[in-house]
């Protein structure tokens, strides 16, 4: 995969988070966490913040693992300000559709992340329900 894809990849991701983050009008809490997010994949604050007014082809998670990766800091930035309203959920699953996962999975993760605090359903829990529908 060449840098340039590599990176718009990346962008991808931050781009999914934020239309994610402002359903519902972006708090503080989900800022912090797109930042921190954007620094594990190596893309500094000042490109983060023209995401949110950028207008840039996406190109989707490719492997199973990076769909739910995706998913899964999809649902973290959902949960962050302790509050889902049901435009969230229906992005959420829009994105997830959108990528190609499961519709049955979704709805399990949207169902058991109510028993973990604060909503943050581990990653193994998320690959598992992942995993079952494939099978």
């Amino acid at each position: 995969m060449s840098v340039k894809t590599n990176y718009l990849k990346k962008l991808s991701i931050l781009l999914d988070l934020i239309d994610l983050a402002k359903v519902d009008g972006l708090v503080q809490s989900e800022y912090d966490f797109l930042v921190e997010v954007a620094e594990d994949l190596g893309v500094d604050a000042v490109v983060l913040d023209s995401l949110f007014e950028a207008k840039i082809e996406r190109i989707k998670p490719g492997t199973e693992a990076e769909k739910i990766s995706h998913f899964f800091n999809l649902v973290k930035l959902m949960n962050v300000d302790e509050k889902q309203s049901i435009l969230e959920i229906n992005k959420l699953h829009k994105l997830g559709l959108g990528m190609g996962l499961s519709p049955m999975a979704i709805q399990q993760v949207l169902s058991i992340m109510h028993n973990y605090p604060n909503k943050e359903v581990p990653l193994n829990v998320i690959e598992q329900a992942f995993k079952a529908q494939q099978n």
